[in-house]
């Protein structure tokens, strides 16, 4: 299934993204609540299961699977307080999930820098016992509501290579975490020449906890990663779309990054490839 992250439609009524959604083909989304959806309150303590249900219901009425609920929080933020608070938020998706027809709950995995920025503490053992310790708590209240928590890597943040990636998984030892892997996140100018090998390198590490792809393109300009539309890019799409069918057949594989005038051909794009390979 090819799926879309609702908020890049844009913010609107439940209903009016859902249909959007459908009208463009696609059979399921990524939906982070406070991002996409205008006339709900979300709020910490006003989830519940009725509210989880009426969006739901909204999404199925269109025939759009809620694949991801997005939670976007910095799980190393170092003001603790606000760390608290973000965490408590994302446990509040996890103990709803289930009613959005839903069984996982994504996030990336943060800085130590307050705005996100990279910071070299990211690569420093303290930022790894901070986001272990955040991943672990989230992972525990997991297990209680029988929901997934995937982590997504990104250069930048603290979890940022493949070996990485496999060292949280291997502390944590849950199989209530899993990945969503994004090849894009995990390259910069210093591996894109490379790509190949990190791809394959994580599909050797971690490919059976890889639950969700997120697929979009990227450029190199004087140093500096850009976003690009799927297919006009630097991605090695025929190599990683054969990957993905031969190791995760069927694996939802949801669209991020793209504009309502370039996700349909993004769309058509990856359906194409994973028709040849």
């Amino acid at each position: 299934m090819i799926g879309i992250r609702a908020h890049d439609l844009g913010k609107m009524p439940v209903r009016e993204l859902a249909r959007k959604i459908s009208e463009k083909g696609f059979d399921c989304t990524h939906l982070a609540l406070q991002k996409a959806i205008t006339d709900y309150d979300f709020s910490l303590g006003k989830l519940n299961p009725g509210m989880a249900k009426e969006i739901r219901e909204a999404f199925y009425k269109e025939n759009v699977l809620i694949s991801v609920l997005g939670c976007y929080i910095n799980p190393v933020h170092p003001d603790e307080k606000a760390r608290r608070e973000q965490l408590d938020r994302f446990k509040e998706h996890i103990r709803f999930a289930r009613d959005f027809g839903c069984s996982i709950v994504a996030t990336e995995t943060g800085s130590l820098d307050h705005d996100w920025s990279y910071t070299p503490e990211n690569n420093t053992p303290k930022a790894f016992k901070m986001i272990v310790e955040s991943v672990a708590e989230l992972v525990r209240e997991a297990e209680k509501f029988g929901v997934i928590v995937c982590i997504e890597g990104v250069t930048t943040h603290t979890v940022s290579t493949p070996k990485i990636m496999k060292k949280v998984l291997d502390e944590i030892d849950s199989n209530n975490l899993q990945v969503l892997f994004d090849p894009v996140n995990l390259l910069d100018a210093n591996n894109a020449g490379s790509q190949r090998e990190m791809i394959s390198e994580a599909f050797e590490l971690f490919g059976d906890r890889i639950l969700i792809i997120h697929a979009k393109d990227f450029i190199i300009e004087n140093g500096v990663k850009k976003g690009v539309p799927i297919g006009k890019g630097m991605l090695d799409y025929p190599f990683f779309i054969k990957l993905v069918k031969e190791r995760k057949p069927g694996i939802e594989i949801l669209i991020e990054d793209s504009t309502p005038e370039t996700m349909e051909y993004s769309r058509l794009y990856i359906q194409e490839l994973l028709e040849r390979a």
